[in-house]
C-alpha cells in the first residue's frame, strides 16, 4: 500500500477481535456460529469506529446531584449496509448504536467484468447532517466499495467511514485511488487477491457463509 492509503487504514487488532476472526476463518465453522461471531465482532468494531464521535453535554440528575453529562446524538449517525453481506455487520453495530438510522445499497458483482452493478439504494433524509458508517465484510477488488461510496456521496453526508471485516492491499488501493478521504476500519489486511478475486487467506464468500447459500 502507498503511504497515503496506509495512513487512512485502521487495523483493529484487539485480541478479542482477532480471536473471533480466526474462528470465522475456519472452514469448519457452521453457518449459525459464523453469523453469531460476525455479530459479536461487529460490536467490537463499532466500539473502535465510534472512538472519535463528538459528544455534547446534557443536563441530567444522578441519585446524588445534577450534572452536565456527555451524550452522543445517535440521530446523527447512519449505518449503511452494502447488501447483502453488509447486514451481518449492521446487526451487530445496531446493538451498540440502537439510535442510529439505517441505509442500504444493493450491489452485485458482474461475473465477467467484476464491476459493481447497483440494484437498490435507500438512505435516510437529511444526510448532510449525518456521519455515515458504510459496512461490508470484505474489501476485495474494491469495486463495490468505490461504487457504494460514490453513490453515498451523492447524498452529501457529513462524513463517511468504511468498515470491513477483512481487506486486502489491492482493494484498499482501488478505494483510496477513487476516494482518498474515506478511512478504512478493518480487523485484518490479508495478503492478496487470487485469480477469482477472493481474498487470500480470507474466509471464503462472506455472504454465502452468513446466509448458508452454498
Amino acid at each position: 500500500m502507498s503511504g497515503t492509503s496506509a495512513s487512512k487504514v485502521h487495523v483493529i487488532d484487539h485480541p478479542l477481535v482477532q480471536h473471533k476472526l480466526s474462528l470465522m476463518r475456519s472452514k469448519d465453522t457452521s453457518t449459525s456460529n459464523f453469523r453469531n461471531l460476525l455479530r459479536e465482532i461487529s460490536m467490537l468494531l463499532a466500539y473502535e469506529v465510534c472512538r472519535d464521535l463528538p459528544t455534547t453535554k446534557v443536563r441530567i440528575e444522578t441519585p446524588i446531584s445534577p450534572m452536565m453529562a456527555p451524550m452522543l446524538d445517535g440521530k446523527k449517525t447512519v449505518i449503511v449496509s452494502i447488501l447483502r453481506a453488509g447486514n451481518g455487520i449492521l446487526d451487530g453495530m445496531l446493538q451498540i448504536l440502537p439510535s442510529a438510522r439505517v441505509g442500504h445499497i444493493g450491489l452485485y458483482r458482474d461475473p465477467t467484468t467484476m464491476q459493481a452493478v447497483e440494484y437498490f439504494y435507500k438512505v435516510p433524509d437529511g444526510m448532510e447532517e449525518r456521519d455515515a458508517i458504510l459496512v461490508d465484510p470484505m474489501l476485495a477488488t474494491g469495486n463495490s466499495a468505490v461504487a457504494a461510496v460514490t453513490k453515498l456521496k451523492s447524498s452529501n453526508p457529513r462524513s463517511i467511514k468504511f468498515v470491513s471485516l477483512l481487506a486486502c492491499p489491492e482493494g484498499i488501493e482501488v478505494l483510496h485511488a477513487a476516494h482518498p478521504d474515506v478511512p478504512v476500519y478493518t480487523a485484518a489486511v490479508d495478503e492478496r487477491l487470487n485469480e477469482k478475486s477472493y481474498i487470500v487467506p480470507g474466509l471464503g464468500d462472506a455472504g454465502d457463509r452468513l446466509f448458508g447459500t452454498k
